[in-house]
C-alpha cells in the first residue's frame, strides 16, 4: 500500500447541478456538471477545443452534444455518451487541483444517498484509470464528517437532483438513517416553469433561465421586494412579475421535506430526539433560499421545537468532507481499482 504522502488525495462532491473537490494540495474547484463535445467540424473549429465543461459548455451548448451526466442524483445508464461524460468530468475535476497522468490519485466521492445503493457499479467503472483508489459515501454523510458533526444530528442537503437526509449516531450511517426525495431544485424549477407558462402561456423562456431566476430570487415567506424577470413574448423582451409563483414554487419543497424530517426523528432512540431536533444542518445548493431554515424550524414547533442551521460553506461543504475522510482513513478503508 502506497503511504498517504505519495498519492493526491482528494474529496469529490458529484452534484447533478455542479460537482466541487477538494484536494490535498489545498486546491478546490467547483464546475457545473455540464460535458459538451462539438457537434461538427464547424463547431470544433469555433469552440477551438475537443470537449468543454462546466459553464463554457452550457454558453456554447447551441454547438455542442451537451450531456448533464447525472439525473435525480443517478448516473444516467444506457447512453455511452453520458457514461462518457461522467468519467470525463471527474477526471476535468481531478486534473484541475493538479492529478497528473502519472500520479496516484486517492478519491472519496460523494453522492446522494439513492445513488449510493443503485449506481456504485457506474461509479466504479466512470472512476477506473482516474484513481487508485476510491471509497463512495452518501453527500450527507460527507458534509456530517467535514463538520465533525458526527453525533446526534440530522443533516438535510438539498441538492439539484436530490434532497438527502442523514441522522448521525456516532458511526457510519446505516440505510434506515437515510433518506433521498427528488423534491429538490430541479423538481422546484419544473414547478416555477409550468406556473410561469400558465400565468403568461405566450412566454419564451428556457429552463436554464429559470434555475437562474431561482438562484438569484428564490424566497420562502414574505417577499423582500418584487421578482421580475425578462422573457420574450412574440420577438419582445417582456418584464414579468413572478413573486407570487416563485413563493409558491419555493415554499412547495416544505412539506415533503419536512415529512421526511419528523419521519427520520421518529426513529430516534427516544432520550435523544430533542438532540437531534435542535442540530438540524441544512447543506445544498437548495440551503440558500431566504427563508427556508426558518419556515423548517417553525414545522418543528409541532414536536417540540429545534433548531435549524445553514452550512457556511454550500459549494465545498461535501467535498470537503470527503477530503477529510480521505485523509483520516486506513488503508483498509480503501477499494483499490485497477489501472
Amino acid at each position: 500500500m502506497t503511504k498517504k504522502n505519495e498519492a493526491l488525495r482528494v474529496g469529490i462532491d458529484l452534484g447533478t447541478s455542479r460537482s466541487s473537490i477538494s484536494a490535498s494540495s489545498g486546491a478546490r474547484h467547483v464546475v457545473e456538471s455540464y460535458v459538451g463535445w462539438p457537434v461538427d467540424t464547424v463547431a470544433r473549429k469555433v469552440v477551438k477545443k475537443s470537449i468543454l465543461f462546466g459553464r463554457e459548455a452550457l454558453d456554447n451548448r447551441s454547438m455542442l452534444e451537451l450531456h448533464r451526466p447525472l439525473e435525480r442524483g443517478l448516473i444516467k445508464e444506457g447512453s455511452e455518451k453520458d457514461e462518457a461524460a461522467v468519467r470525463e468530468l471527474l477526471r476535468h475535476l481531478i486534473s484541475l487541483v493538479g492529478g497528473a497522468d502519472d500520479s496516484r490519485v486517492f478519491a472519496v466521492v460523494g453522492v446522494p444517498a439513492e445513488a449510493l445503493r443503485v449506481s456504485r457499479q457506474h461509479l466504479r467503472n466512470a472512476v477506473k484509470g482516474i484513481a487508485d483508489a476510491l471509497m463512495i459515501v452518501s453527500e450527507p454523510f460527507a458534509v456530517a464528517y467535514g463538520m465533525d458533526a458526527l453525533l446526534h444530528t440530522m443533516i438535510v442537503d438539498i441538492g439539484a437532483g436530490t434532497t438527502d437526509f442523514c441522522v448521525m449516531n456516532g458511526r457510519y450511517p446505516t440505510e434506515d438513517e437515510q433518506r433521498t426525495l427528488t423534491h429538490a431544485g430541479d423538481w422546484l424549477d419544473e414547478q416555477l416553469a409550468t406556473m410561469v407558462r400558465t400565468r403568461q402561456p405566450d412566454a419564451q423562456f428556457s429552463i436554464h433561465m429559470v434555475r437562474e431566476w431561482k438562484e438569484r430570487w428564490g424566497f420562502v415567506g414574505e417577499p423582500k421586494g418584487p421578482v421580475v424577470v425578462t422573457v420574450q413574448v412574440a420577438g419582445k423582451p417582456t418584464p414579468l412579475d413572478i413573486t407570487a409563483e416563485m413563493r409558491r414554487a419555493c415554499e412547495a419543497l416544505l412539506p415533503p421535506i419536512a415529512e421526511t424530517m419528523l419521519d427520520l426523528l421518529a426513529r430516534v432512540e427516544p432520550e435523544y430526539q430533542e438532540r437531534v431536533r435542535n442540530n438540524v444542518i441544512l447543506a445544498g445548493g437548495g440551503s440558500q433560499i431566504p427563508g427556508l431554515g426558518d419556515a423548517l424550524e417553525k414545522m418543528l414547533l409541532d414536536v417540540g421545537g429545534g433548531k435549524v442551521r445553514t452550512v457556511d460553506d454550500p459549494v465545498f461543504a461535501g467535498s470537503n468532507g470527503s477530503l477529510a475522510l480521505a485523509l483520516d482513513a486506513s488503508d483498509a478503508d480503501w477499494e483499490q481499482l485497477p489501472s
